[in-house]
């Protein structure tokens, strides 16, 4: 039998020293798509030179493979003589595991998984609110850029989240990435735990009144952590994700990968039986329960597990009803610490606590955990090492580390980061297109590239990124038949006009910004550094993300109109001051008007102001002073007077009541219509015909044009934009926008017929 083990050990030592030398030669072989999977670096050192030893080390791996061929036939020899009955060579535990199923973070090196590279996998992200669709962003960012596999993301949301991403992810068009959603509100409905207070009973019992139904979720559950009751949603994954759904990476929205998650993926190969859930141990020493005096944690194995990064085998946790698992857990704890400190991550614990086998130990470079006074500096020793980082402190990126500002950068990294770089195709993985994708892709095939207004053309199909009400909004649309929101758009040159308006303007605002993504960053910090912007909640702010070399000007005026939530928008330009108060006299003139009961569009009087510094009247009377005195003029009088001329300034300097005017070609005033007005052609980018187009459209729909006697508003000087500089220079782009205006006057005749006809006949008579 000595000989046996004898012969059993090398045969072990000689197929670890094989596999060694093969690893080395795969990766010099040449084949690095999944070599990292093979071979960690910080297990086997330095990779000597391809060229010098990849004979030397074939020559060695065909020795060492024919040793082991004899030693296999000694061992053959060996157990045909018989056994005494002593067990097998084997491993009791995980790769790298001391007896009894604990392993540190700083493990062995494991064996690799390998995942197939069109292997679809899931990960789940609860997400709930404005700050929180935002964060979550950068976390996608950073997993597309390193990731080589088709992708779903499983969102559980609020309705704020739900819009915000939906809108996001329709609009990116990320090649082989699938997104589900799942209301979190389905998920809090319940009726009383048994030891809830009786308050506590009268509010879950009127939950269900209100229209909830089903079991008890998460709503029962007190939670002191700053997440709220969305921080308890992980827990009820099991019942809200699909039931054919096995397996799941669930995330935190203040993760950042360095690596490709697919290697995250891999390691549910080396789950056990009996595994379930694969987590990092917890960093800090709060489980410990010697942070101050009288701290009383929940209970939790050893340093507790940290539930920013999971891995979850679904099935089998819906077969070991997990559900129920954690209810009970929960239950029987909270009748002692009364609620949760940190949210899901106490509850899994204490069921962690009552069963240790349930629990795969992940390595701890799978969430390095940035928050004070943490042993993350434990998880690494260079920059390979690093794999997933979690800014799971509320100071997120001010948090004390000694290597901070290594990871702040590479936040910053993918914070900033173009995202529409990151529409790349997995080559080699078929995928079936949704139908807006393929239909955006017919219409590009279809246009002609040495067609003169190609550019133009390839614009207005442009796919542009939409990230709705990027900053807090908590304007509740009132049930006032008269309230009105200011529409409008600017780019980032126009960034200081905001303040102003905000003083004028004391109505909700629907801004969409034209940014890059590292512009819309810089715009974040702008506003929640205003004492102005940062105290508004009815400003909503949507980012439209850079693209192509046109302005997308009426692309920008639709995405903020159609997130307004009042009955009436003034269609407006970030260009102009309102006058103070107009907010409430629209309100009363929309009233006075009886505008619900017509179709009619009011028209706000523009002037302008050749002045950076303006002294703003504050009445009619002011202003038509002004006008006298030179200091203010009617907009545009002296570079394109067609364009106001309707108006009759002439009338409205005596008038006292709203009046009639009839359109005329050219004309684009800024007016005040129903939300449910016709949206603005977005064929029109840059400068030229924008507003015209629209202004013909509401007159082709028979809208009254009635101007407001009482109302103005003020131009403010600005340095010549991009595009009306290419338009003034470029005789190529005059004869597209003629073009466009050619095909915009066919297309009005389609759609209104004879009654179109007079617009085209006008255009002609000039």
């Amino acid at each position: 039998m000595l000989r046996s083990w004898r012969v059993k050990l090398k045969l072990l030592l000689a197929t670890v020293t094989l596999a060694v030398l093969l690893s080395w030669l795969y990766l010099f072989v040449g084949s690095l798509e999944y070599g990292r999977f093979l071979l960690l670096p910080p297990c086997l050192g330095e990779q000597p030179s391809r060229d010098m030893e990849r004979e030397a080390l074939a020559s060695r791996v065909r020795r060492v493979e024919e040793e082991n061929q004899q030693l296999r036939l000694q061992l053959g020899q060996t157990q045909a003589e018989g056994s005494d009955g002593s067990p097998q060579w084997g491993v009791s535990a995980e790769d790298g595991d001391p007896p009894g199923g604990e392993r540190s973070n700083r493990t062995a090196c494991p064996k690799q998984q390998t995942v197939h590279k069109c292997e679809l996998l899931h990960v789940a992200i609860v997400c709930a609110g404005h700050n929180a669709s935002r964060d979550v962003v950068t976390l996608v960012k950073s997993i597309l850029f390193h990731r080589k596999n088709p992708l779903h993301f499983h969102f559980i949301t609020d309705s704020v989240a739900h819009q915000i991403l939906q809108t996001l992810f329709q609009s990116w068009m990320v090649p082989s990435v699938h997104v589900s959603f799942y209301n979190a509100d389905d998920l809090k409905a319940g009726t009383c735990p048994r030891f809830a207070i009786p308050a506590q009973c009268l509010e879950y019992r009127g939950e269900q009144q209100r229209g909830a139904s089903g079991r008890p979720e998460v709503s029962w559950i007190p939670n002191k952590h700053y997440s709220g009751i969305y921080g308890l949603m992980k827990l009820t994954l099991t019942k809200a994700l699909p039931s054919n759904l096995s397996k799941v990476i669930v995330l935190d929205t203040d993760i950042t990968f360095a690596t490709d998650i697919a290697e995250l993926w891999a390691v549910f190969g080396k789950f056990s039986d009996k595994q379930v859930i694969g987590l990092v141990e917890n960093q800090s020493d709060w489980y410990l329960g010697n942070l101050w005096k009288n701290h009383k944690p929940w209970p939790a194995l050893g340093r507790g597990f940290n539930t920013g990064v999971i891995l979850l085998l679904l099935d089998r946790l819906r077969r070991l009803g997990w559900e129920q698992m954690w209810r009970l857990t929960a239950e029987r704890e909270l009748m002692s610490m009364l609620s949760t400190s940190l949210a899901d991550q106490d509850i899994f614990n204490a069921v962690i606590k009552q069963d240790p086998s349930l629990v795969y130990r992940l390595p701890c470079f799978w969430n390095v955990q940035l928050s004070d006074h943490t042993r993350s500096e434990q998880c690494y020793t260079e920059v390979s090492d690093l794999k997933v980082i979690h800014w799971n402190s509320p100071k997120k990126l001010r948090v004390k580390n000694k290597h901070v500002e290594f990871f702040r950068n590479l936040y910053l990294t993918f914070l900033e980061y173009d995202g529409n770089l990151l529409r790349r195709e997995l080559f080699g993985c078929a995928s079936l297109p949704s139908p807006p994708s393929n239909q955006l892709q017919q219409a590009l095939e279809e246009l002609d590239e040495d067609d003169p207004c190609y550019d133009f053309r390839r614009q207005h199909l442009t796919q542009h990124r939409v990230h709705l009400f990027f900053l807090q909004y908590e304007f509740l649309a009132l049930p006032n038949p008269t309230d009105v929101t200011l529409v409008a758009q600017l780019s980032m040159d126009r960034l200081q006009m905001l303040e102003a308006i905000c003083k004028h303007w004391a109505g909700p605002i629907s801004l969409a910004l034209y940014m890059s993504d590292a512009e819309a960053q810089q715009f974040l910090r702008y506003a929640q550094a205003s004492e102005v912007l940062s105290a508004r909640r009815n400003v909503a702010y949507h980012i439209v993300y850079k693209e192509g070399q046109f302005y997308p000007i009426n692309l920008l005026r639709n995405v903020a109109l159609a997130n307004t939530q009042t009955p009436y928008v003034f269609l407006t330009d970030i260009d102009f001051l309102p006058m103070y108060g107009l907010y409430d006299y629209l309100r009363n003139s929309i009233q006075q008007l009886e505008l619900p009961q017509r179709k009619a569009a009011l028209i706000v009087p523009a002037f302008e102001t050749l002045h950076y510094r303006l002294t703003f009247p504050k009445s009619k009377a002011e202003l038509l002073s002004m006008l006298d005195m030179g200091s203010l003029y009617t907009f545009r009088y002296h570079v394109w007077p067609k364009g106001h001329a309707p108006t009759d300034y002439a009338k409205w300097r005596t008038a006292t009541v709203p009046y009639r005017v009839a359109w005329q070609p050219d004309f684009e005033p800024y007016v005040v219509v129903r939300r449910d007005c016709p949206k603005y052609d977005q064929r029109f980018v840059g400068f030229g015909w924008n507003k015209v187009s629209h202004i013909m459209e509401l007159d082709a729909q028979e809208y009254e044009l009635l101007v407001l006697p009482n109302a103005f508003m003020i131009h403010m000087p600005h340095a010549p934009s991009f595009d009306i500089s290419k338009f003034r220079l470029s005789a190529g782009y005059r004869g597209c926008l003629q073009t466009l205006r050619e095909e915009f006057h066919q297309d009005l005749s389609r759609r209104y017929g004879a009654a179109a006809l007079k617009y085209l006949t006008a255009e002609r008579s000039l």
